[in-house]
């Protein structure tokens, strides 16, 4: 590997491994070095102008991480984080994230999202930040997300629900006046009383 080359990978290292052409371009590297990486093997494309170095172990949750790349404003929710906090067996067939009311839905042509209106103030509650393969994603808490799954239980299921409940309380760490209080902001309180009386 060249000086430049060299130069281009301790960039990609720097930011965990995976840049969009525009962060590219604006640590120094030229498009020709980037073109150059990719053709000889260095960089794999995992995304539309999102480029990892191929040297780096194989993703566990590369959706994700090209979803939190193209729509960094976007919040993983439902069963998407369901299954980044290991709580669910369902398997999401497209990355569900969560948008305000009157925004537009980010357009991606891969992977498949599917997006939900969060109100302003359940869009703002209980955001984590985490890095997923390299790539910082903003995602729900679990008790944020067992709140969030409750109110949209006509759409995911309330099997779904109940079930990443009782895996929650399983957990030696478990806050449930935590899923409470996001159970008040998603308006939800009542509908989970029972479940969570049963379960504390």
């Amino acid at each position: 590997m060249n000086a430049i080359a060299e130069s281009a990978s301790v960039a990609f290292r720097r930011n965990g491994g995976t840049l969009r052409t525009q962060e590219i371009i604006g640590a120094g590297i030229h498009p020709r070095t980037l073109y150059a990486m990719r053709d000889s093997g260095a960089l794999e494309t995992i995304g539309r102008g999102i480029y990892r170095l191929a040297s780096l172990p194989p993703m566990s949750e590369p959706d994700i991480a090209v979803v939190a790349k193209l729509v960094p404003s976007a919040v993983v929710c439902l069963i998407s984080a369901l299954s980044l906090h290991e709580l669910t067996t369902q398997i999401p067939h497209a990355v569900q994230i969560a948008v305000l009311p009157g925004r537009h839905a980010p357009r991606i042509d891969h992977p498949p999202i599917e997006v939900f209106r969060f109100s302003p103030q359940a869009h703002a509650a209980g955001v984590e930040e985490r890095v997923v393969d390299g790539v910082k994603a903003r995602v729900f808490s679990p008790e944020k997300t067992l709140a969030d799954v409750f109110k949209f239980r006509n759409r995911i299921g309330l099997e779904t629900a109940v079930e990443a409940l009782r895996n929650y309380a399983a957990r030696k760490r478990r806050r449930f006046d935590l899923v409470q209080d996001y159970a008040r902001v998603c308006r939800v309180e009542q509908v989970m009383r029972p479940y969570l009386e049963a379960l504390s």
